[in-house]
């Protein structure tokens, strides 16, 4: 499985019955990250099952308390785990001396170290970058500097097509093969061409998450083409003025960016606690963009090679 992304919170920045607030869990080609950090993030992932001792990478996409108020427990529950792999956290600057005090008052000392990434969230940086994936920082339109994240998955290597293989052949040949070379022998003459024993490689997935923001239609050029696209969309169009005021989109402009930027698939969450009945929003955003999905609690929406 190429990407798996499980939703831990969907409400806004209020409280709603059976609702939690923003935070997801993704695995990326086997890497596990924390999309912002709500209040109960630690015990939505026990709830699904899912290892916070795996987890090596969170993301922070602004200093709203709903999107961070849940770090402090997660981060004391890893200490007290004996946890000592290095944690890496992204977020704007403000976050570490947060941290820095709790943890002074508390006159505690991690078992592990926490690397600091430090960012700009009204920059577009390349955030983060290994041998498989990049993440990229969106800027957003909300009260306080916003940031979302573009996660983008490498092109991968080109794949054995086993019915090809040849007697003689070996393991450093196939590596060869694989890093799209043909293989020579000693004298420079071919012995395999690539494309005669190669497949084209798997598809390589983009998932942007697009956290609180109004109307923006300058980030639709960085996220056109993904595979799956969360924009929040805590109001109906009905409260659009209320959007407005707090710099928040409507189910309909969320679906109007997933079209205009083509993407294949839309998620939409931070729901507004005054609606009880979600399924309006999910036929709002539909009206625009009909590949859209709620993003609810427990939801695991997956893309496979």
């Amino acid at each position: 499985m190429a990407l798996s992304l499980t939703i831990l919170g969907s409400s806004g920045a209020l409280p709603a019955i059976g609702r939690f607030p923003t935070s997801q869990h993704l695995i990326i080609h086997n890497r596990h990250c924390l999309i912002d950090c709500g209040e109960g993030a630690q015990i939505q992932l026990a709830r699904y099952q899912l290892s916070a001792h795996k987890i090596e990478h969170i993301f922070i996409s602004h200093l709203h308390g709903d999107h961070y108020l849940g770090l402090m427990p997660l981060l004391f529950s890893m200490h007290l785990h004996k946890r000592t792999t290095d944690l890496h956290l992204h977020a704007p600057k403000g976050l570490d001396e947060i941290i820095l005090l709790h943890l002074k008052y508390s006159k505690s000392v991690l078992s592990y170290q926490i690397v600091f990434h430090a960012f700009d969230p009204a920059q577009a940086l390349l955030l983060w970058e290994d041998d498989a994936i990049t993440v990229h920082t969106i800027p957003l339109h909300h009260k306080i500097d916003c940031a979302g994240f573009l996660f983008r998955e490498k092109e991968k290597p080109r794949r054995i097509d086993k019915t090809k293989l040849q007697p003689g052949m070996k393991l450093q040949h196939l590596a060869l093969l694989k890093t799209g070379q043909d293989v020579m022998d000693e004298d420079e003459q071919l012995l395999y061409k690539n494309s005669d024993y190669t497949l084209p490689p798997r598809p390589s997935h983009t998932y942007a998450y697009c956290s609180d923001t109004a109307y923006h239609e300058a980030i639709i050029e960085q996220i056109a083409g993904a595979d799956l696209l969360y924009h929040e969309a805590t109001f109906m169009t009905c409260d659009q003025n209320k959007a407005q005021e707090t710099r928040h989109s409507t189910a309909a402009q969320a679906a109007q960016i997933a079209g205009k930027a083509e993407v294949k698939k839309l998620l939409i969450g931070h729901f507004s606690a005054r609606y009880k009945d979600l399924n309006l929003l999910l036929a709002e955003a539909k009206e625009y963009f009909p590949s859209t999905a709620l993003a609810l609690e427990g939801e695991t929406f997956s893309l496979t090679d």
